[in-house]
């Protein structure tokens, strides 16, 4: 069995779904620290032919909690619909913004306090949306050592889920060892995003941008090809 491991990001770039399609369980991490500079809140979207932030609002917490333990800000509701106007405004003229959008709206308007429930039905409802049959797995809900860190934790969790296969993004080349993963009878393999573009109305295009942005500018069964086929395993 094949598993990958990630945190939750909030609407990730396609090779985030490619890693996704490319095993049978998905585990998210919920019990790890929160990051500030990482992509678990925030993400880019295609605004006027450039790439512009868009990000979901916290309420102010400690630096050490948890993903799960981080809330939305109480501004959320209204921030909500600030954010789905400003999705409209800059896709409305994409050729596949009616499919799109229905879903990204429904992602968005979940009723959530929690961060990473939040971001969990979105990618849950995503992977469906996608026709993705990986099974997506709470990291918390796996009884292993949660104290455990870095590659100890990822081979614990590997060998809970009776996995065979690790498949991480090639980005782990210099945290995850071959040969540790063989020592457990496990095989480790690194997924690469390969190039892929689109016309993005007329402008240059943009690369890594929201999984919406791919939604936008493609249909279904485009994006299933570059789920299938946009990527290289090492």
């Amino acid at each position: 069995m094949k598993v990958a491991i990630m945190q939750p990001y909030f609407f990730p770039y396609i090779g985030y779904f490619q890693l996704m399609n490319a095993v049978d369980e998905f585990v998210v991490y919920d019990n790890i620290e929160f990051t500030k500079k990482g992509w678990i809140n925030r993400n880019r979207m295609l605004v006027n032919g450039k790439d512009v932030y868009f990000s979901l609002p916290l309420k102010a917490a400690s630096d050490f909690l948890h993903i799960k333990e981080r809330q939305l800000a109480n501004t959320w509701p209204d921030d909500s619909r600030k954010m789905l106007n400003k999705i409209k405004e800059a896709y409305r003229k994409a050729p596949h913004f009616e499919a799109a959008f229905a879903v990204t709206e429904e992602c968005i308007l979940h009723k959530a306090d929690s961060l990473f429930e939040f971001i969990f039905h979105s990618l849950a409802r995503l992977k469906d949306h996608l026709g993705i049959s990986s099974k997506l797995i709470v990291s918390s809900a796996i009884p292993v050592d949660h104290s455990l860190k870095a590659e100890k934790k990822v081979l614990e969790i590997c060998k809970a889920r009776k996995a065979n296969t690790y498949i991480n993004p090639s980005g782990g080349t210099a945290l995850y060892s071959k040969e540790i993963f063989a020592k457990e009878n496990l095989h480790l393999n690194f997924l690469n995003t390969g190039t892929i573009t689109y016309k993005q109305f007329d402008a240059a295009f943009v690369p890594f941008l929201s999984i919406l942005d791919v939604m936008m500018f493609n249909p279904k069964e485009k994006i299933s090809e570059y789920l299938n086929t946009g990527f290289t395993l090492s």
